[in-house]
C-alpha cells in the first residue's frame, strides 16, 4: 500500500499532471463563456435574421403531447427531436475551436521564435594575397615546373 501511495504521489505532482489539470478548469471556464457568447449575444442576432423563431424554439414533432385533463386522463409529452439546440452546439464548437486553433497557433509562434537558432555569422572571407605572397606563389608553380621536367628528362 505505502508503495502505491508513493508512486501516486510522484504521478500527482507531476507537472505536466498539474499542468493538465489547470488546462481543463481554464478550458471549462472557456466553454461556459463561448457557450454564453453563443446563447445570449450570437443567437439573438441570428433570430433575428431568420424570422423572429428562437433556435432553442426549433424542432420537428414526432409526437404532439397531450395536457391532463380533470377527468383524469393523464399527460402524454411531446416528442421531438430539438434541431434548433443541435445547431446552437455546432456553433458552440465551432467558436471553440477557432479560438483553440488561434491560440495554438500563436503559441506555436512564439515558441518557434524563441527556439530559433541565432544565425551564425558568415565567415570571413579570405583576404586578399599580397603582392609577396602572389610572388612566393609564382616561384613555387616555377620550381615546381623544374623538378617535373628535370625527373621527366631522367
Amino acid at each position: 500500500m505505502g508503495k502505491f501511495l508513493e508512486d501516486f504521489k510522484q504521478f500527482a505532482l507531476k507537472g505536466n499532471v498539474i499542468d493538465m489539470a489547470v488546462g481543463v478548469i481554464v478550458g471549462g471556464a472557456f466553454g461556459k463563456i463561448v457557450t454564453s457568447l453563443v446563447n445570449d449575444i450570437i443567437m439573438p442576432v441570428i433570430t433575428l435574421c431568420t424570422g423572429g423563431t428562437g433556435f432553442e424554439n426549433m424542432k420537428f414533432v414526432i409526437k404532439h403531447g397531450i395536457p391532463a385533463t380533470e377527468e383524469g386522463q393523464v399527460a402524454v409529452e411531446e416528442v421531438a427531436v430539438h434541431y434548433g439546440t443541435f445547431i446552437m452546439n455546432i456553433v458552440d464548437f465551432f467558436i471553440i475551436a477557432l479560438s483553440i486553433f488561434v491560440a495554438i497557433r500563436v503559441t506555436m509562434k512564439f515558441k518557434e521564435k524563441w527556439e530559433k537558432p541565432e544565425p551564425e555569422a558568415a565567415p570571413e572571407p579570405e583576404p586578399a594575397p599580397t603582392k609577396e605572397e602572389i610572388l612566393l606563389g609564382e616561384i613555387r608553380d616555377l620550381l615546381k615546373q623544374q623538378n617535373s621536367e628535370i625527373e621527366a628528362k631522367k
